[in-house]
Protein backbone atom coordinates (compact mmCIF):
# COMPACT_ATOMS: atom_id res chain seq x y z
CA UNK A 1 0.00 0.00 0.00
CA UNK A 2 1.71 3.10 -1.07
CA UNK A 3 1.53 5.43 2.44
CA UNK A 4 1.90 9.19 0.00
CA UNK A 5 -1.49 7.49 -1.54
CA UNK A 6 -3.34 7.35 1.75
CA UNK A 7 -2.73 10.65 2.85
CA UNK A 8 -3.22 12.12 -0.54
CA UNK A 9 -6.81 9.88 0.21
CA UNK A 10 -6.94 11.69 3.31
CA UNK A 11 -6.65 15.15 1.83
CA UNK A 12 -9.25 14.76 -0.85
CA UNK A 13 -11.50 13.38 1.62
CA UNK A 14 -11.09 16.44 4.07
CA UNK A 15 -11.41 18.77 0.82
CA UNK A 16 -14.77 17.23 -0.07
CA UNK A 17 -15.89 18.00 3.40
CA UNK A 18 -14.35 21.17 4.24
CA UNK A 19 -17.02 22.32 6.75
CA UNK A 20 -17.35 19.20 8.71
CA UNK A 21 -13.43 19.19 8.98
CA UNK A 22 -12.93 22.56 10.11
CA UNK A 23 -15.38 21.71 13.44
CA UNK A 24 -13.53 18.34 13.80
CA UNK A 25 -10.29 20.04 13.86
CA UNK A 26 -11.47 23.21 16.00
CA UNK A 27 -11.36 21.18 19.22
CA UNK A 28 -7.46 20.63 18.55
CA UNK A 29 -6.24 24.49 17.13
CA UNK A 30 -8.10 25.55 20.52
CA UNK A 31 -6.05 22.84 22.24
CA UNK A 32 -2.19 23.78 20.68
CA UNK A 33 -2.95 27.23 20.59
CA UNK A 34 -4.36 27.71 24.23
CA UNK A 35 -0.92 24.97 25.30
CA UNK A 36 1.43 27.05 23.35
CA UNK A 37 0.09 29.76 24.58
CA UNK A 38 -0.41 29.23 28.31
CA UNK A 39 3.26 28.09 28.00
CA UNK A 40 3.92 31.59 26.83
CA UNK A 41 2.81 34.06 29.74
CA UNK A 42 4.33 31.00 31.87
CA UNK A 43 7.62 31.36 30.31
CA UNK A 44 7.11 35.57 30.21
CA UNK A 45 6.95 35.68 34.30
CA UNK A 46 9.41 32.97 34.91
CA UNK A 47 11.72 35.64 33.09
CA UNK A 48 10.68 38.25 35.16
CA UNK A 49 10.80 36.88 38.60
CA UNK A 50 14.32 35.63 37.46
CA UNK A 51 15.61 38.74 36.02
CA UNK A 52 14.72 40.47 40.30
CA UNK A 53 16.76 37.40 41.34
CA UNK A 54 19.53 38.40 38.77
CA UNK A 55 19.07 42.15 40.16
CA UNK A 56 19.92 41.14 43.80
CA UNK A 57 23.04 39.12 43.50
CA UNK A 58 21.78 36.05 41.73
CA UNK A 59 21.96 32.59 43.22
CA UNK A 60 25.39 32.78 44.47
CA UNK A 61 24.83 35.19 46.84
CA UNK A 62 24.12 34.20 50.54
CA UNK A 63 24.20 36.59 53.53
CA UNK A 64 24.45 36.03 57.37
CA UNK A 65 22.32 37.26 60.06
CA UNK A 66 21.95 37.31 63.41
CA UNK A 67 19.18 34.86 65.15
CA UNK A 68 18.22 34.34 68.56
CA UNK A 69 20.37 31.99 70.71
CA UNK A 70 19.10 28.03 70.69
CA UNK A 71 17.43 27.15 73.91
CA UNK A 72 20.45 24.77 74.40
CA UNK A 73 22.79 27.40 74.66
CA UNK A 74 21.17 30.57 76.27
CA UNK A 75 23.21 29.58 79.29
CA UNK A 76 26.01 30.64 77.23
CA UNK A 77 24.44 34.14 76.23
CA UNK A 78 27.28 36.05 78.02
CA UNK A 79 29.84 34.84 75.56
CA UNK A 80 27.70 35.10 72.35
CA UNK A 81 29.40 37.93 70.22
CA UNK A 82 26.85 38.26 67.29
CA UNK A 83 28.66 39.00 64.08
CA UNK A 84 31.12 41.13 63.51
CA UNK A 85 34.49 42.17 61.81
CA UNK A 86 36.33 39.61 62.88
CA UNK A 87 33.78 37.27 61.31
CA UNK A 88 34.74 39.00 57.97
CA UNK A 89 38.33 38.72 58.24
CA UNK A 90 38.48 35.19 59.27
CA UNK A 91 36.03 34.12 56.08
CA UNK A 92 38.36 35.64 53.99
CA UNK A 93 40.96 33.71 55.21
CA UNK A 94 39.59 30.60 56.08
CA UNK A 95 36.69 29.72 53.61
CA UNK A 96 38.40 29.13 50.38
CA UNK A 97 34.94 27.80 48.76
CA UNK A 98 33.46 31.91 49.16
CA UNK A 99 34.88 34.97 47.82
CA UNK A 100 33.59 38.75 48.19
CA UNK A 101 32.80 39.07 51.64
CA UNK A 102 31.45 41.86 52.30
CA UNK A 103 29.83 43.41 55.85
CA UNK A 104 26.85 45.88 56.27
CA UNK A 105 25.82 48.22 59.37
CA UNK A 106 22.51 49.61 58.36
CA UNK A 107 20.61 51.93 59.90
CA UNK A 108 16.53 52.43 60.24
CA UNK A 109 14.48 55.07 59.98
CA UNK A 110 17.30 57.80 58.30
CA UNK A 111 16.12 60.99 56.27
CA UNK A 112 18.28 62.46 53.68
CA UNK A 113 17.60 66.38 53.15
CA UNK A 114 18.35 68.95 50.59
CA UNK A 115 16.98 72.47 49.77
CA UNK A 116 13.77 71.81 51.68
CA UNK A 117 13.23 68.96 50.35
CA UNK A 118 13.40 65.24 51.74
CA UNK A 119 13.63 61.09 51.32
CA UNK A 120 13.68 58.31 53.65
CA UNK A 121 16.21 55.54 51.83
CA UNK A 122 14.80 52.62 51.81
CA UNK A 123 18.43 51.04 52.18
CA UNK A 124 20.91 53.53 54.21
CA UNK A 125 24.01 51.02 54.83
CA UNK A 126 28.03 51.04 55.48
CA UNK A 127 29.72 49.21 53.50
CA UNK A 128 32.55 48.29 51.21
CA UNK A 129 33.38 48.35 47.47
CA UNK A 130 32.67 44.96 47.06
CA UNK A 131 28.66 45.49 47.29
CA UNK A 132 28.95 47.16 43.67
CA UNK A 133 29.72 43.76 42.83
CA UNK A 134 27.61 42.08 45.13
CA UNK A 135 24.12 43.69 44.27
CA UNK A 136 24.70 43.64 40.61
CA UNK A 137 25.07 47.70 41.01
CA UNK A 138 25.85 49.38 37.45
CA UNK A 139 27.10 53.08 38.15
CA UNK A 140 25.85 55.83 35.75
CA UNK A 141 27.85 58.89 37.11
CA UNK A 142 30.76 59.22 39.43
CA UNK A 143 32.88 56.34 40.84
CA UNK A 144 32.37 53.98 44.08
CA UNK A 145 34.35 54.85 47.14
CA UNK A 146 37.52 53.22 47.61
CA UNK A 147 39.65 51.89 50.25
CA UNK A 148 41.16 55.32 50.90
CA UNK A 149 37.54 56.39 51.38
CA UNK A 150 36.81 53.86 53.90
CA UNK A 151 40.13 54.21 55.56
CA UNK A 152 39.95 58.08 56.46
CA UNK A 153 35.81 57.93 57.11
CA UNK A 154 35.24 60.34 54.66
CA UNK A 155 31.67 61.82 54.71
CA UNK A 156 31.34 60.37 50.86
CA UNK A 157 27.89 58.58 49.61
CA UNK A 158 26.67 57.01 46.38
CA UNK A 159 22.84 56.99 45.51
CA UNK A 160 20.16 55.63 43.98
CA UNK A 161 18.17 57.62 40.99
CA UNK A 162 15.10 57.59 43.20
CA UNK A 163 17.18 59.53 46.45
CA UNK A 164 18.48 62.08 43.20
CA UNK A 165 14.73 62.25 41.96
CA UNK A 166 13.03 63.56 45.25
CA UNK A 167 16.38 65.88 46.21
CA UNK A 168 17.22 67.02 43.06
CA UNK A 169 14.20 66.76 40.70
CA UNK A 170 13.15 64.23 38.51
CA UNK A 171 14.60 64.45 34.66
CA UNK A 172 11.50 63.63 33.36
CA UNK A 173 9.80 66.68 35.35
CA UNK A 174 12.98 69.13 34.56
CA UNK A 175 13.40 68.22 31.03
CA UNK A 176 16.76 66.92 31.29
CA UNK A 177 19.31 64.54 33.10
CA UNK A 178 20.35 65.43 36.80
CA UNK A 179 23.84 64.76 37.62
CA UNK A 180 24.17 65.15 41.24
CA UNK A 181 28.15 63.96 41.45
CA UNK A 182 29.16 66.75 43.58
CA UNK A 183 26.24 67.86 45.53
CA UNK A 184 26.02 67.84 49.23
CA UNK A 185 23.01 66.11 51.35
CA UNK A 186 21.95 65.90 54.57
CA UNK A 187 21.65 62.46 56.41
CA UNK A 188 20.58 62.60 59.88
CA UNK A 189 21.88 65.72 60.52
CA UNK A 190 25.64 64.66 58.68
CA UNK A 191 26.57 66.51 55.42
CA UNK A 192 28.27 63.97 52.59
CA UNK A 193 29.00 64.69 49.08
CA UNK A 194 27.79 62.77 47.14
CA UNK A 195 30.33 61.18 44.26
CA UNK A 196 28.67 58.46 42.12
CA UNK A 197 24.88 57.80 41.58
CA UNK A 198 23.65 54.23 40.52
CA UNK A 199 21.84 53.72 37.24
CA UNK A 200 17.88 53.40 37.51
CA UNK A 201 16.98 49.96 37.93
CA UNK A 202 13.40 49.40 36.35
CA UNK A 203 11.80 45.59 35.74
CA UNK A 204 10.66 44.90 32.07
CA UNK A 205 7.23 45.44 33.58
CA UNK A 206 7.96 48.64 34.72
CA UNK A 207 9.84 50.11 31.68
CA UNK A 208 6.96 49.05 29.41
CA UNK A 209 4.28 50.76 31.85
CA UNK A 210 6.68 53.87 31.69
CA UNK A 211 6.56 53.60 27.65
CA UNK A 212 2.63 53.46 27.39
CA UNK A 213 2.57 56.07 30.30
CA UNK A 214 4.46 58.37 27.78
CA UNK A 215 2.82 57.61 25.28
CA UNK A 216 -0.69 58.65 26.77
CA UNK A 217 1.07 62.10 27.24
CA UNK A 218 1.12 64.13 30.57
CA UNK A 219 -1.39 63.95 32.93
CA UNK A 220 -3.46 67.14 34.27
CA UNK A 221 -1.60 69.30 36.20
CA UNK A 222 -2.32 69.12 39.90
CA UNK A 223 -1.34 71.35 42.43
CA UNK A 224 0.04 71.03 45.94
CA UNK A 225 -0.32 67.96 48.02
CA UNK A 226 -2.74 66.67 45.62
CA UNK A 227 0.57 66.33 42.86
CA UNK A 228 2.82 64.96 44.92
CA UNK A 229 0.16 62.16 46.23
CA UNK A 230 -1.02 61.68 42.61
CA UNK A 231 2.76 61.00 42.11
CA UNK A 232 3.25 58.72 44.49
CA UNK A 233 0.49 56.73 43.96
CA UNK A 234 1.61 56.08 40.43
CA UNK A 235 5.04 54.76 41.85
CA UNK A 236 3.05 52.46 44.33
CA UNK A 237 1.12 51.34 41.30
CA UNK A 238 4.48 50.52 39.37
CA UNK A 239 6.07 48.34 42.20
CA UNK A 240 2.91 47.00 42.74
CA UNK A 241 2.22 45.48 39.29
CA UNK A 242 5.04 43.50 39.22
CA UNK A 243 4.73 42.41 43.31
CA UNK A 244 7.90 41.30 44.51
CA UNK A 245 9.67 41.71 41.46
CA UNK A 246 9.17 45.67 41.44
CA UNK A 247 10.05 45.83 44.95
CA UNK A 248 13.75 44.34 43.95
CA UNK A 249 14.36 47.27 41.25
CA UNK A 250 12.80 49.70 43.77
CA UNK A 251 14.84 49.00 46.83
CA UNK A 252 18.03 49.56 44.50
CA UNK A 253 16.96 52.83 43.58
CA UNK A 254 16.16 54.16 47.18
CA UNK A 255 19.46 52.41 48.14
CA UNK A 256 22.82 55.05 50.02
CA UNK A 257 25.83 53.80 50.26
CA UNK A 258 28.58 54.88 52.49
CA UNK A 259 31.98 53.96 53.80
CA UNK A 260 31.53 50.74 56.91
CA UNK A 261 33.93 53.36 58.78
CA UNK A 262 31.71 56.32 58.32
CA UNK A 263 28.67 54.57 59.06
CA UNK A 264 30.70 53.06 62.06
CA UNK A 265 32.19 56.79 63.42
CA UNK A 266 29.49 59.17 62.82
CA UNK A 267 26.67 57.19 63.71
CA UNK A 268 27.37 54.10 66.25
CA UNK A 269 29.58 56.16 67.91
CA UNK A 270 27.78 59.16 68.47
CA UNK A 271 24.66 56.44 69.02
CA UNK A 272 26.60 54.69 71.85
CA UNK A 273 25.92 55.80 75.45
CA UNK A 274 28.90 54.55 76.72
CA UNK A 275 31.17 56.37 73.46
CA UNK A 276 32.30 52.90 72.45
CA UNK A 277 31.47 51.66 68.97
CA UNK A 278 28.92 49.38 68.46
CA UNK A 279 30.74 46.06 66.66
CA UNK A 280 27.96 44.23 65.39
CA UNK A 281 27.50 43.99 61.81
CA UNK A 282 23.73 43.79 60.46
CA UNK A 283 25.07 41.42 57.85
CA UNK A 284 27.44 39.67 56.37
CA UNK A 285 27.60 39.09 52.49
CA UNK A 286 29.12 36.62 50.12
CA UNK A 287 29.41 34.51 47.39
CA UNK A 288 30.64 31.05 47.02
CA UNK A 289 32.61 30.35 44.10
CA UNK A 290 31.09 27.24 42.36
CA UNK A 291 26.77 26.89 42.98
CA UNK A 292 27.03 23.07 42.58
CA UNK A 293 29.27 23.11 46.48
CA UNK A 294 27.09 25.42 47.83
CA UNK A 295 26.11 22.99 50.72
CA UNK A 296 29.85 22.55 51.00
CA UNK A 297 30.55 26.23 51.41
CA UNK A 298 27.98 26.46 53.82
CA UNK A 299 29.24 23.99 56.06
CA UNK A 300 32.90 25.66 55.67
CA UNK A 301 31.44 28.99 56.56
CA UNK A 302 29.60 27.49 59.43
CA UNK A 303 32.95 25.37 60.70
CA UNK A 304 34.38 29.06 60.34
CA UNK A 305 31.79 30.98 62.61
CA UNK A 306 31.47 28.95 65.17
CA UNK A 307 34.81 29.61 65.97
CA UNK A 308 34.75 33.04 65.71
CA UNK A 309 31.39 32.87 67.66
CA UNK A 310 32.70 30.78 70.52
CA UNK A 311 30.85 28.05 69.44
CA UNK A 312 27.60 29.84 70.05
CA UNK A 313 25.04 29.64 67.20
CA UNK A 314 23.45 33.02 67.17
CA UNK A 315 23.63 33.33 63.57
CA UNK A 316 21.51 31.82 60.27
CA UNK A 317 22.17 31.34 56.85
CA UNK A 318 19.75 33.16 53.83
CA UNK A 319 20.01 31.86 49.84
CA UNK A 320 18.91 32.83 47.13
CA UNK A 321 17.84 29.19 46.52
CA UNK A 322 14.68 29.84 48.22
CA UNK A 323 13.34 31.96 46.19
CA UNK A 324 14.67 29.98 43.39
CA UNK A 325 12.66 27.31 44.31
CA UNK A 326 9.73 29.42 44.99
CA UNK A 327 9.89 30.63 41.42
CA UNK A 328 10.18 27.07 39.98
CA UNK A 329 7.30 25.96 42.46
CA UNK A 330 5.07 28.83 41.23
CA UNK A 331 5.84 28.25 37.10
CA UNK A 332 5.28 24.45 37.95
CA UNK A 333 1.93 24.65 39.36
CA UNK A 334 1.09 27.50 36.28
CA UNK A 335 2.16 25.04 33.71
CA UNK A 336 0.63 21.97 35.27
CA UNK A 337 -3.24 23.89 35.35
CA UNK A 338 -2.57 25.08 32.09
CA UNK A 339 -1.06 22.01 30.63
CA UNK A 340 -4.57 20.27 32.25
CA UNK A 341 -7.22 22.91 30.38
CA UNK A 342 -4.95 22.29 27.44
CA UNK A 343 -5.27 18.89 27.51
CA UNK A 344 -8.85 18.57 27.75
CA UNK A 345 -9.42 20.81 25.05
CA UNK A 346 -7.39 18.40 22.91
CA UNK A 347 -9.19 15.47 24.24
CA UNK A 348 -12.43 16.59 22.97
CA UNK A 349 -10.71 17.81 19.68
CA UNK A 350 -9.77 13.89 19.60
CA UNK A 351 -13.56 13.01 20.20
CA UNK A 352 -14.27 15.30 17.48
CA UNK A 353 -12.09 13.40 15.41
CA UNK A 354 -12.81 10.11 16.52
CA UNK A 355 -16.68 11.16 15.49
CA UNK A 356 -16.36 12.27 12.15
CA UNK A 357 -14.25 9.19 10.98
CA UNK A 358 -16.97 6.92 12.24
CA UNK A 359 -19.50 9.00 10.22
CA UNK A 360 -17.00 8.41 7.44
CA UNK A 361 -16.56 5.26 7.51
CA UNK A 362 -20.74 4.65 7.48
CA UNK A 363 -20.42 6.68 4.44
CA UNK A 364 -18.23 5.01 2.96
CA UNK A 365 -19.38 0.76 3.87
CA UNK A 366 -19.39 0.04 0.21
CA UNK A 367 -16.17 1.69 -1.13
CA UNK A 368 -14.41 -0.36 1.66
CA UNK A 369 -16.30 -3.49 0.67
CA UNK A 370 -15.29 -2.62 -2.92
CA UNK A 371 -11.52 -2.63 -1.65
CA UNK A 372 -10.93 -5.60 0.65
CA UNK A 373 -13.11 -7.93 -2.44
CA UNK A 374 -10.18 -6.83 -4.46
CA UNK A 375 -7.55 -7.70 -2.74
CA UNK A 376 -7.04 -4.97 0.42
CA UNK A 377 -5.92 -6.58 3.85
CA UNK A 378 -7.15 -5.56 7.12
CA UNK A 379 -4.12 -3.57 7.64
CA UNK A 380 -4.52 -1.69 4.77
CA UNK A 381 -8.04 -0.62 5.43
CA UNK A 382 -6.79 -0.24 9.31
CA UNK A 383 -3.77 2.21 7.95
CA UNK A 384 -5.49 4.25 5.42
CA UNK A 385 -8.40 5.55 8.53
CA UNK A 386 -5.40 5.52 10.80
CA UNK A 387 -3.76 8.44 8.32
CA UNK A 388 -6.78 10.29 7.46
CA UNK A 389 -7.67 11.01 11.57
CA UNK A 390 -3.93 11.84 11.73
CA UNK A 391 -4.15 14.13 8.67
CA UNK A 392 -7.04 16.11 10.32
CA UNK A 393 -4.91 15.97 13.72
CA UNK A 394 -1.80 17.46 11.63
CA UNK A 395 -3.64 19.90 9.51
CA UNK A 396 -5.42 21.05 12.92
CA UNK A 397 -2.07 21.02 15.00
CA UNK A 398 -0.76 23.29 12.96
CA UNK A 399 -3.38 25.71 12.16
CA UNK A 400 -2.94 25.64 16.36
CA UNK A 401 0.40 26.69 16.12
CA UNK A 402 -0.25 29.67 13.93
CA UNK A 403 -3.66 30.54 16.18
CA UNK A 404 -1.43 30.47 19.14
CA UNK A 405 1.09 33.07 17.55
CA UNK A 406 -1.97 35.47 16.79
CA UNK A 407 -3.42 34.57 20.49
CA UNK A 408 -0.22 35.77 22.22
CA UNK A 409 -0.44 38.97 20.56
CA UNK A 410 -4.00 39.69 21.48
CA UNK A 411 -2.89 38.84 25.14
CA UNK A 412 -0.22 41.24 24.93
CA UNK A 413 -2.13 43.96 23.21
CA UNK A 414 -5.07 43.62 26.38
CA UNK A 415 -2.28 43.63 28.88
CA UNK A 416 0.62 45.57 27.46
CA UNK A 417 1.78 46.02 30.83
CA UNK A 418 1.85 42.99 31.90
CA UNK A 419 5.39 40.19 31.40
CA UNK A 420 6.38 39.65 27.38
CA UNK A 421 4.77 36.25 26.72
CA UNK A 422 7.90 34.11 24.53
CA UNK A 423 6.64 31.47 23.04
CA UNK A 424 9.41 28.68 22.94
CA UNK A 425 10.46 26.12 20.73
CA UNK A 426 9.91 23.50 23.65
CA UNK A 427 6.25 24.14 23.48
CA UNK A 428 5.39 24.51 20.20
CA UNK A 429 6.87 20.94 19.47
CA UNK A 430 5.60 19.30 22.56
CA UNK A 431 1.67 20.70 21.64
CA UNK A 432 2.28 19.41 18.25
CA UNK A 433 3.22 16.19 19.28
CA UNK A 434 0.18 15.99 21.67
CA UNK A 435 -2.27 16.62 18.62
CA UNK A 436 -0.28 13.99 16.43
CA UNK A 437 -0.91 11.55 19.51
CA UNK A 438 -4.35 12.58 19.62
CA UNK A 439 -4.93 12.24 15.86
CA UNK A 440 -3.21 8.77 16.33
CA UNK A 441 -5.54 7.56 19.36
CA UNK A 442 -8.66 8.40 17.98
CA UNK A 443 -7.97 6.86 14.93
CA UNK A 444 -7.57 3.38 16.36
CA UNK A 445 -11.46 2.80 17.23
CA UNK A 446 -12.58 3.58 13.60
CA UNK A 447 -9.78 2.30 12.06
CA UNK A 448 -10.48 -1.39 13.65
CA UNK A 449 -14.23 -1.18 12.69
CA UNK A 450 -13.65 -0.19 9.21
CA UNK A 451 -10.78 -3.18 8.79
CA UNK A 452 -13.24 -5.97 10.55
CA UNK A 453 -16.21 -5.13 7.99
CA UNK A 454 -16.90 -8.37 6.28
CA UNK A 455 -16.57 -7.62 2.17
CA UNK A 456 -19.95 -9.09 0.86
CA UNK A 457 -22.02 -7.40 4.01
CA UNK A 458 -20.11 -4.12 3.17
CA UNK A 459 -21.24 -4.36 -0.24
CA UNK A 460 -25.24 -4.92 -0.14
CA UNK A 461 -24.86 -2.31 2.81
CA UNK A 462 -27.21 0.69 1.65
Amino acid sequence: MNFWNTINIGLKEIWANKFRSLLTMLGIILGVGSLVAQSALVKGLENGMKEALVAVGGLEKVYVTAQAIPIWQRHRAGQAVGNTMKDIYALQHSAPLVRLVVPEMRMPEVTATRAGKAINPWHFVGTWPGALELNQHTLQYGRMFNSVDETLARNVCVIGTDIRDALFGAPEDLGRDVNPVGEFININNQRFRIIGMFEHYESELDRKERELAAQRGPEPALSGPSRRGAAGGAKRSRSGAGGGMGLAFEWKNKTIYIPLNTMWLRYRVGASTNNEADPHLSSIYFKVNDLSQMNVALQQVKNVLSRTHNGIEDFAFNTQENYSESINTAVRNARLSGSIIAAISLLVGGVGIMNIMLASITERVREIGVRKAVGATFFDVFVQILVESVVIAVIGGLAGLLASKALVNLLALLSPGGNTPVITWDAMLLAFAFSVAVGVLAGIFPGLKAARLHPIQALRYE
